[in-house]
């Protein structure tokens, strides 16, 4: 089973320091840029990714310090992504992870120079644990990365998702957005740094079926918030996927259709998963997450229901 050891390293103080101290700044930074950036590092959210990252690339033997660096490198662009996507000519939104938003208490000069940072120190961060891997594996590994964050992946999702009036409502269509902007992101975490740690064809055939099925779960979860909760429950702003015209799952099918959907993609992740565990036991912290999923969508449920109840009152 997976190691005690490695277990006490995920510790969530560890990954607090690490996201706010692996962009080191120079003394003769601009002051506003130096305050944005500051802003930024200071609220990492709740780091479940890079935990999930580290725990992957440590069970797969990857060293703990260069698997540090690659789940801060991919923590800093999943951030980056969220820094533009705040911005007012994408989403336009107020306050993310509980926080104002950078655009809004820097200006949107200093936090798209941030996101440029972040994006910068994160390929840095990537390639010094890239380099510590064989050859093969590292031209696979840039080669995912480029498709997961390029033109083909999260790019082209986010540029549907701006585009979304002009496309038709339907099923198909928002997945697709979803597959590109938070499956891409979800692909990096799992099967990047299993890549790395040299895993065999049929294992990654599993983590990228997870990938998807966990990933389009997630963007349910969120379209349901979205839809259900208020920016207290959240920490960002809510009801923008309506208001701007957005893909939003429980939107083009119902709330009760959204929570039917993510039941099936959690049942289909789980078949999946237990493919997986059956040749790698040692993962299986990714039933935590799997755990976790569930949890969300009893939590959406039962607003859902909370909703019925009070517009019948």
């Amino acid at each position: 089973m997976y190691s005690a050891n490695v277990m006490e390293q995920v510790d969530i103080d560890s990954f607090t320091e690490a996201f706010s101290t692996s962009l080191p700044l120079p003394t003769a930074i601009e002051r506003n840029f130096e305050r944005a950036l500051h802003h930024v590092l200071d609220n990492p959210g709740s780091l479940v990714r890079p935990k999930l990252v580290f725990q992957m690339a440590t069970a797969y033997g990857m060293d703990a310090a260069h698997a540090q660096n690659l789940a801060v490198a991919l923590e800093y662009f999943h951030t980056a992504s969220l820094l533009f996507d705040d911005l007012p000519c994408m989403d336009n939104a107020l306050e993310r992870r509980s926080a104002v938003c950078a655009h809004v208490a820097f200006g949107e000069d200093s936090a798209i120079l941030a996101a440029l940072a972040l994006i910068n120190r994160a390929y840095a961060l990537t390639w010094r644990a890239v380099a510590t891997c064989p050859r093969h594996a590292q031209e696979q590994a840039l080669s995912y990365i480029e498709n997961c964050l390029g033109v083909a992946g999260l790019l082209n999702g986010q540029s549907f998702d701006l585009h979304y009036a002009t496309l038709p409502r339907t099923i198909e269509t928002t997945e697709q957005i979803a597959r590109g902007k938070t499956v891409s992101l979800i692909r990096l975490t799992l099967a990047l740094p299993a890549m790395l740690g040299g895993a065999s064809l049929r294992e990654l055939r599993q983590i990228e079926r997870i990938s998807v099925f966990w990933g389009l779960s997630y963007q349910i979860v969120d379209d349901l918030k979205d839809v259900l909760q208020s920016a207290a429950q959240t920490g960002k702003t809510p009801a923008r996927d309506v208001l701007l015209n957005r893909p939003n799952i429980a939107e083009v099918i119902g709330v009760p259709g959204a929570v039917r959907r993510l039941t099936r993609f959690i049942d289909l992740g789980d078949s999946a998963l237990r493919r997986l565990l059956a040749r790698r036991p040692d993962l299986a912290f990714l039933e935590r997450l799997r755990f976790a999923l569930q949890d969300e969508l009893a939590r959406v449920t039962r607003d859902s229901f909370e909703l019925v109840e009070n517009d019948w009152a």
